[in-house]
């Protein structure tokens, strides 16, 4: 079972030895987990020639597989596959990129952190800026990624969440509806200055949303930051942000507006907090 495996590396002490000199990382592609010619033949797949002869796209089935076998041969024999991800990572074709972006989150969790902040993130950050196609990859699973990196790496890409806003094709809504239920379980991992700086005008925005699935799934991210900041510490996020959602929507000339505030209010009951 891929999961419960992954979740046993991810607690394991391994994460211990997840650091290796430059020597070791030039070392040739041995290992003694698995026969050294199977590996060799995967590490193959990535020959262009191969496309050519075999199957034109093996260089997708090798991606699909990386996770696997990255599982297999364990974190501390990462660099015998290291170079073959980063060629895959740089593929011509979008379908092995976009391969590698729904996966990456769980390759992550195999490498532990220090391996994923020195090999992966660069990878990760690529594909944020790749085609959309590429980019819903990582953005399912921004959660599952993000989480894994230390505060301060995290807090990084708190600047490049409004990115997400834009998109190749305007009528792609599903985009912005999955940032929405992304961006409700990232909650938990920023500060509620944090929240409110940077999460918060993107949560108005796609309230505004021009599809109604997009503002239904904004209306509980918006109660649910309500619920986040009135929970935190320090109460004057909450206030500022009660108060904005009166002078914005509450207080709207347009119908649609005051329907919203209505609609926030309906998914947690934020009438409570507002005039409790």
């Amino acid at each position: 079972n891929m999961d419960s495996a992954l979740h046993y590396i991810h607690d394991s002490d391994l994460s211990t030895n997840s650091s290796f000199s430059p020597e070791e990382e030039r070392k040739s592609k041995v290992q003694d987990v698995v026969p050294q010619a199977l590996l060799d033949q995967y590490l193959s797949m990535t020959d262009p020639s191969r496309a050519q002869t075999v199957d034109t796209e093996i260089a997708k089935h090798c991606a699909y597989s990386l996770p696997g076998v990255a599982l297999t041969l364990g974190r501390q024999n990462w660099h015998c596959l290291k170079d073959t991800y980063e060629t895959l990572a740089s593929d011509m074709q979008w379908k092995v990129r976009r391969t590698l972006a729904f996966s990456i989150h769980e390759l992550a969790v195999i490498l532990g952190d220090q391996l994923t902040a020195g090999d992966l993130v660069p990878v990760f950050n690529g594909f944020l800026k790749d085609l959309d196609e590429v980019r819903i990859g990582v953005l399912k699973h921004l959660h599952d990624f993000l989480k894994l990196l230390h505060l301060d790496k995290r807090r990084e890409y708190l600047y490049q969440l409004q990115e997400f806003l834009v998109t190749d094709n305007s009528r792609n809504w599903r985009f912005r509806a999955e940032l929405a239920e992304q961006l409700i379980l990232l909650l938990d991992l920023y500060s509620a200055r944090d929240i409110y700086d940077y999460l918060r005008p993107i949560a108005f925005s796609l309230c505004a949303d021009k599809v109604s699935s997009v503002r239904w799934i904004s209306y509980k991210l918006v109660s649910e930051m309500v619920k986040k900041l009135y929970m935190a510490s320090t109460s004057t996020f909450v206030v500022d942000l009660m108060s904005e959602l009166v002078e914005k929507f509450c207080r709207c000339r347009k119908w649609s507006g005051r329907q919203t505030f209505v609609f926030i209010c309906q998914v947690k009951c934020l009438f409570v907090h507002l005039f409790g």
